[in-house]
């Protein structure tokens, strides 16, 4: 025999006896909507990327410890895998005062590069990702340290939330950093702008307040806004460091292993 549908209805009064379990074998289980989804935040995409990266870490590494709010996230990962015992011996080569304050707050043991100068892994965050895996760095002015660090590791773990990711270096119109000496800084402002002048480059002094900012290094940066992206990073980058009283730049070129994306759809893994 076919089965048949059949269609209850009850009483009002009847109908406010009936047991919810009842309800719904009668089939009149009031309806109630799904709890809404939450929506990630730019934060919480940061330590997903963070917290992947650091399942590359292996008990007994020498780490390179990034600057800036997403290697926070990876900092504060390692720390807490020390001190659970899922982690041991490991040594910490920080990238800037403020991360040497973090990584001390949570019991990593740190070095410095002149007591080990090889390092096993860094991880660090990055301003822009191009599709080779080149990256713009040191927004947070730690940009020097951060390249000396991750330019003596096997290997450079990038971490980023999707809105990193540029189809060309210098294409999200902020800052590209340059650090440079204290001394004459105005008149290397100027050259930078000169350098790039076709490309209508604006150098500005990076300010803190009312003074100029000053690097762990006790060095200034003039920061470049290009309007467009740059067209070839790397004669840019040559072309940069080779300015008497520049230190180095922001343009990270060639250095990332691989670059960890947290996004809407969840995390990817991008490799050269």
């Amino acid at each position: 025999m076919a089965a048949t549908a059949i269609s209850v209805r009850l009483h009002p009064a009847a109908a406010r006896h009936v047991t919810a379990a009842r309800r719904a074998r009668l089939g009149v289980v009031r309806a109630q909507s799904a709890p809404a989804a939450t929506a990630l935040t730019q934060d919480d995409l940061k330590r997903l990327a963070a917290v992947r990266a650091v399942e590359s870490v292996q008990s007994g590494m020498v780490l390179g410890l990034g600057t800036g709010s997403t290697a926070a996230f990876a900092v504060a990962e390692i720390g807490a895998l020390l001190a659970s015992g899922k982690l041991e011996k490991i040594v910490g080569v920080p990238t800037s005062k403020r991360t040497f304050e973090q990584a001390q707050s949570l019991g990593i043991p740190l070095s410095t590069l002149d007591d080990h100068p090889h390092i096993d892994l860094a991880i660090d965050g990055a301003d822009e990702v191009d599709p080779d895996l080149n990256l713009v760095k040191g927004r947070g002015g730690a940009l020097l340290r951060e390249k000396m660090v991750e330019a003596a590791s096997d290997k450079f773990i990038v971490i980023v939330d999707e809105t990193k990711l540029v189809d060309g270096l210098g294409g999200s119109g902020l800052a590209m950093p340059v650090e440079v000496v204290q001394f004459c800084w105005k008149y290397n402002l100027v050259r930078l702008q000169e350098l790039f002048k076709e490309e209508g480059v604006e150098a500005k002094l990076r300010l803190e307040g009312d003074k100029p900012y000053v690097t762990d290094n006790s060095n200034y940066i003039v920061d470049l806004y290009f309007k467009t992206p740059i067209k070839d990073a790397l004669a840019a980058g040559t072309e940069i460091a080779a300015l008497e009283g520049v230190v180095d730049h922001g343009l990270f070129l060639n250095m990332a292993s691989s670059v960890i994306i947290a996004g809407s759809d969840g995390v990817s893994v991008k490799t050269k």
